[in-house]
């Protein structure tokens, strides 16, 4: 999958390979989840139809944090190079990254769709039900089907459901604040995972028979809820079964100390400073509490082990 940065006014086409038009499909797309999924796939399949590339036009930064609209966003489900590596496994030959600043969120939806839809060469669009574009999301999936005529051919996804709830970015959300892994990872289809760079921490899980990885997000990440992880940890292209803490170590820390993910790998015994790593959360084992002494934390860390063991047994690698 070829990687194409643009700015608005889009110029110079002419260098890219555009020697075909494209079934495009549009989207911020956090998460890549399972809604995202269907908009994606249904313009890679009009593609092969059509004899087209298959495109995705996608935004960075998210569009409600340049325009203030929620601090949340800020933090994301999928950065940026996550979801070029998820693009290209559901079968996308270009991925165009839009810089998204206010120069380009002032775009009227008609200029939208003949400075940047035409420009790229976009025959056929894929969307979802709830499209919005243009300055201050003036058009609609109704007003780029009728802008797009009579040259772009305009597809509109319908929603999928999960327990009568639309899937979308914010129910994934909800659910990572609720420590529910179970829903957050049928939203998504697969599990939720941050990646990062192992490094020092306090060393005190060395101390107590339990050494850890700290992991320094790569990304500013939605954070699952304060607690304790079964996990998969992937590192030079294995993974390996553990625990993580997500927390504030109140057993040895005050309240305004920063969280932190704290790694115990089972069966592994290497070093892995300075590595980068990717952990996927499998399932809340419980929340983050305070010990009376390191003797209950460490009964504690023990029982937390053999019940992340146990959760290894029921999912793949």
């Amino acid at each position: 999958m070829e990687i194409i940065p643009l700015r608005y006014p889009i110029n110079g086409l002419a260098t890219l390979s555009l020697d075909k038009p494209l079934s495009l499909a549009i989207g911020h797309f956090d998460g890549v989840h399972r809604g995202h999924q269907n908009v994606i796939r249904q313009a890679v399949a009009e593609a092969k139809k059509a004899g087209m590339h298959s495109a995705v036009l996608t935004f960075d930064p998210h569009p409600k944090d340049v325009l203030g609209q929620g601090e949340q966003y800020y933090r994301c489900l999928t950065p940026l190079d996550a979801k070029m590596e998820l693009f290209a496994e559901l079968g996308v030959d270009l991925a165009f990254v839009m810089h998204f600043d206010k120069q380009f969120a002032a775009v009227p939806p008609g200029r939208f769709v003949d400075e940047v839809l035409r420009k790229l060469r976009a025959e056929k669009v894929v969307v979802g039900f709830d499209f919005n574009f243009g300055h201050r999301g003036a058009g609609d999936t109704e007003a780029l089907k009728r802008l797009g005529e009579p040259d772009i051919d305009v597809h509109i996804v319908e929603p999928l459901y999960e327990n009568g709830i639309k899937v979308s970015s914010t129910y994934i959300r909800e659910a990572l604040e609720q420590g529910d892994l179970a829903l957050a990872e049928r939203l998504l289809g697969r599990p939720y995972e941050v990646a990062g760079t192992v490094v020092h921490g306090d060393g005190r899980g060395r101390t107590i028979g339990f050494p850890t990885a700290n992991l320094q997000y790569g990304a500013p990440y939605v954070p699952p809820r304060l607690g304790v992880y079964a996990i998969t940890l992937w590192v030079g292209g294995q993974a390996y079964s553990g625990v993580l803490n997500h927390g504030i170590k109140p057993t040895f820390n005050e309240q305004n100390v920063q969280p932190v993910m704290e790694a115990h790998l089972f069966d592994f015994g290497r070093d892995i400073y300075g590595e980068r790593i990717r952990v996927q959360f499998r399932s809340f084992i419980r929340p983050e509490r305070k010990f009376g002494s390191v003797d209950e934390l460490i009964k504690q860390i023990e029982a937390d082990s053999l019940q992340a063991r146990k959760a290894a047994e029921h999912y793949t690698l």
